[in-house]
């Protein structure tokens, strides 16, 4: 990742094309569509430089997150361009996050999820094309809120095979699909 400044417009402009075009074109998450559509995501650009810095404003976004209702806010994608590009860091980081929801009480009503442009599951190859599920522009952390969560699950018939599902529409998109999916025209 490039040490110089992100315009934060341009980093949402970039995270909401991923969102459209990804996330919800390829439907890997069947539940982003509502929140998107009735505009109750939250885009935070972080300008932190370090993880302290990322891990208090992250304690700031979850509790902003818990003290406003779902129908203004449901969800929030923080940002962070220019801390943890290194997707090993990134994950230990995971580990921190999930404390401070200990830490602030929140864990059972808010959960941390995780998008890196380098993300890797366990034991696959780093260029696997399964892995691109959770490849995002920028390095991210998805705030959600755990009722949200279940009633989306819910809603959704066989929401344990969404992983699954994931992976076979990667695999038939392959890297040149996934390419050509955000080619500058």
């Amino acid at each position: 990742m490039s040490t110089s400044p992100v315009d934060h417009a341009t980093a949402i402009a970039r995270t909401e094309e991923w969102l459209e075009k990804a996330v919800i074109g390829l439907n890997l998450c069947p539940f982003a569509k509502a929140v998107h559509v009735k505009k109750q995501i939250r885009y935070v650009v972080s300008d932190a430089t370090t993880p302290e810095e990322l891990l208090e404003q992250l304690m700031d976004e979850l509790q902003l997150l818990s003290d406003t209702p779902a129908e203004q806010v449901d969800t929030t994608l923080i940002i962070h361009p220019h801390v943890l590009s290194d997707f090993e860091d990134y994950n230990e980081f995971l580990d921190v996050a999930d404390a401070a929801l200990e830490d602030m009480g929140l864990d059972g009503e808010l959960q941390v999820a995780s998008f890196h442009p380098d993300y890797q599951f366990a034991d696959t190859a780093k260029d696997d094309i399964g892995n691109y599920t959770n490849r995002s522009p920028y390095p991210t952390l998805h705030l959600l809120r755990e009722d949200s969560v279940e009633r989306a699950v819910e809603a959704f018939p066989e929401a344990e095979a969404i992983f699954e599902k994931n992976i076979e529409t990667m695999e038939q998109l392959g890297h040149a699909g996934w390419a050509k999916l955000f080619a500058r025209s």
